[in-house]
């Protein structure tokens, strides 16, 4: 039986998102150090107290940015993943270059990336020291991907693959070397060499 949520759960929810969505916005137009918990409210249309509540802190804030924003990257390299079925190069390929093309687009990436020193270390993390949430995120569509498509290779293998390629976009994504192609291609043939 499926459970709906309650009036005041479904509310709660939609106030959420409209914080992590307010605190994108504003996260993109001024970084990350200019995001102040007054301005979220204040573009909510909520009292400061009420982002406090919901976050607890500006790190809560951060958090929870990241997490909606990693869950959102995770369900179109799921889509673009099952797409190709068990071509491992081509759905590797696709969702690698997905993944690249859509982070180097992405506003929020890019103004973590670009953000000051002092005003990024909240949100860097959940792409370097902190990214569990990624390895998570990601980790989880590409093991349920090989779990429908691969269900013959042990489950030893396809860990190591998945925290690898993982852990090798998000060093591409801080510091990209060659062309979005030319990377999700090299990062294609080593996810394949991972499986073999």
């Amino acid at each position: 039986m499926e459970v709906t949520p309650s009036y005041r759960e479904a509310n709660r929810a939609r106030l959420r998102e409209s914080l992590i969505r307010a605190a994108r916005d504003l996260t993109v137009s001024q970084g990350w150090d200019g995001v102040r918990m007054v301005d979220v409210a204040a573009a909510v249309g909520v009292s400061r107290q009420t982002v406090y509540n919901e976050f607890h802190d500006r790190a809560g804030l951060a958090e929870a940015l990241a997490v909606s924003e990693v869950r959102r990257f995770a369900q179109q390299v799921r889509a673009a993943l099952f797409t190709h079925g068990g071509d491992v190069r081509a759905a590797a390929y696709a969702a690698l270059l997905l993944t690249l093309d859509e982070a180097a687009r992405n506003p929020l990436v890019r103004a973590i990336l670009t953000s000051g020193r002092g005003g990024a270390e909240e949100l860097l993390p959940y792409l370097t020291t902190r990214s569990e949430i990624v390895l998570t995120e990601a980790g989880g569509v590409l093991v349920e991907w090989a779990g429908v498509h691969l269900p013959d290779l042990p489950a030893e293998a396809i860990v190591l693959a998945v925290d690898s390629v993982i852990r090798l976009t998000v060093s591409h994504i801080i510091l990209p070397l060659a062309t979005t192609a030319e990377t999700a291609s090299s990062l294609a043939e080593v996810f394949v060499r991972l499986l073999s």
